[in-house]
């Protein structure tokens, strides 16, 4: 007989955050190792240390490059971890563009407010450093995906594409004969610059995404909306500003305008891309071609189509320039990055337009636009909203709740046990209540911090 101890310690009960510690007897793995993000509450849970000593971790595996799901690996090596922590090549890539800029930002933000005195700290400190970052990445290791590794005498790991990002994977344990699946964030079955999602056959234990688990993403006619927005920026020679994740959604939205402007369908109008990491990232889209749609011909042109922003400076010429324009900055949903500085000083500006794209977690900035809040708070400023909004829910780039139920349709075996995670209360129960109904499986949705045990062998 043989205990599993599950420790749900990130992404029970909110989007963010995702960590998953398990205990046995061979060794103890910690999926994913994630910042909280959004509520203030929430954001002080990465303060804290984690219920057991790192030290004591034996392996990090990650699905996916996202902060959400790697943001927590330096205060992991500053507790004391130094084992290994793996992901796929190109999400190993992501991850460390990701942790870098991290870092940065939080160095570049506290030193910001010491100088302007808005912080409650004296003195206000980063979360971690780019140092701590450097020592972390030393730790990353490289697995082939859809190959079996051992672990141990009783314990494998295999990681499965996902679609969601590039690198993006579901990843699968076996654990004493027993089949452990956490899907990790899962992407659309239709994707802009990503395949297919595959999908497991085998899940005695099934740790499931519920992001969008009580909706399906509207049928909107993207290129027809950015078409109208481009045409009334020119109108009104304003600014379109586009808040997007660096990762993925950016690369997809220069695609799609790209694709416009190269068919006749909008007029010439500058594009920039402001975001250090997005330009990373394209990098990784040419060293991993077999990941994506692209083709090396293809990432080319799109980027050569765009005014990439190479220095903070760049970023205020682009906002003195008087002309029309339309510019994607980081970060997605507002929380940092290049798109404040843009929105301090456009936000207030009635030929302004934002668009929102994709999935505005609870707490986040992007979410009190979509709420139509008459004010954002940026930099201890307050910014009265005059800018008209939109928001592009099919671009998101997590199933929804069809594509999730369609994800576990060719399982082979019923789950012992379903376990809901990476979503707010509302969207888990909605996705508990069709699973039930459409499998008549058992499902739970965990709290944070909740340790459930499983026993395998009775």
């Amino acid at each position: 007989m043989e205990r599993v101890r599950i420790h749900f310690l990130g992404a029970s009960g909110t989007v963010t955050g995702s960590k998953f510690l398990l205990e046995t007897s061979e060794a103890t793995i910690l999926i994913d190792c994630g910042l909280f993000q959004g509520l203030k509450e929430l954001r002080a849970l990465n303060w804290e240390y984690l219920p057991i000593p790192a030290s004591e971790i034996d392996l990090v595996l990650l699905t996916h490059g996202h902060l959400d799901h790697v943001g927590y690996l330096p205060r992991l090596y500053n507790q004391g971890f130094r084992r290994s922590i793996i992901g796929t090549s190109p999400t190993l890539r992501v991850a460390e563009v990701i942790l870098r800029d991290s870092a940065k930002i939080q160095e570049e933000d506290a030193e910001d407010a010491n100088a302007k005195g808005y912080s409650k700290h004296h003195p206000a400190e980063p979360l971690y450093t780019v140092e701590d970052v450097e020592n972390t990445l030393t730790h990353f290791k490289a697995a082939e995906v859809s190959t079996w590794h051992q672990l141990s005498e009783h314990i494998s790991y295999r990681f499965q594409y996902n679609g969601h990002i590039i690198g993006a994977t579901f990843i699968e344990l076996s654990i004493f004969g027993k089949i452990f699946v956490f899907s990790g964030d899962i992407g659309r079955q239709e994707d802009v610059l990503l395949n297919p999602p595959k999908r497991p056959l085998n899940a005695d234990y099934l740790f499931l995404e519920s992001t969008y688990g009580d909706r399906n993403h509207p049928e909107e006619d993207v290129p027809q909306l950015l078409m109208d927005l481009i045409h009334d920026t020119l109108e009104q020679q304003g600014v379109l500003l586009i808040p997007s994740f660096a990762v993925e959604r950016t690369q997809s939205l220069m695609y799609l305008l790209w694709e416009l402007y190269r068919s006749g369908k909008i007029p010439p109008i500058p594009m920039v891309m402001d975001s250090p990491m997005g330009s990373q990232i394209l990098s990784v889209f040419n060293d991993f071609t077999d990941w994506h749609k692209l083709s090396p011909q293809q990432c080319a042109a799109m980027c050569n189509h765009f005014n990439i922003v190479e220095s903070y400076a760049e970023t205020w010429e682009t906002i003195d320039d008087p002309r029309p324009k339309l510019v994607i900055a980081g970060s997605g949903m507002i929380t940092g990055g290049r798109i404040l500085t843009y929105l301090q000083q456009l936000l207030d500006v009635s030929t302004t337009h934002v668009l929102l794209v994709g999935f505005m977690a609870e707490g986040t900035r992007g979410r009190d636009l979509l709420e139509g809040k008459e004010e954002l708070k940026i930099h201890g400023k307050q910014i009265p909203v005059q800018a008209s909004v939109s928001h592009l829910e099919s671009l998101s780039a997590h199933a929804d709740k069809e594509e999730l139920l369609a994800w576990v349709s060719e399982l082979k075996n019923i789950p012992e046990q379903v376990f809901l995670i990476h979503g707010e209360a509302e969207a888990a129960a909605e996705l508990k209540k069709e699973i039930e109904s459409r499998y008549q499986w058992h499902v739970n949705i965990p709290e944070l911090y909740e340790i459930r045990e499983i026993i395998i062998g009775e």
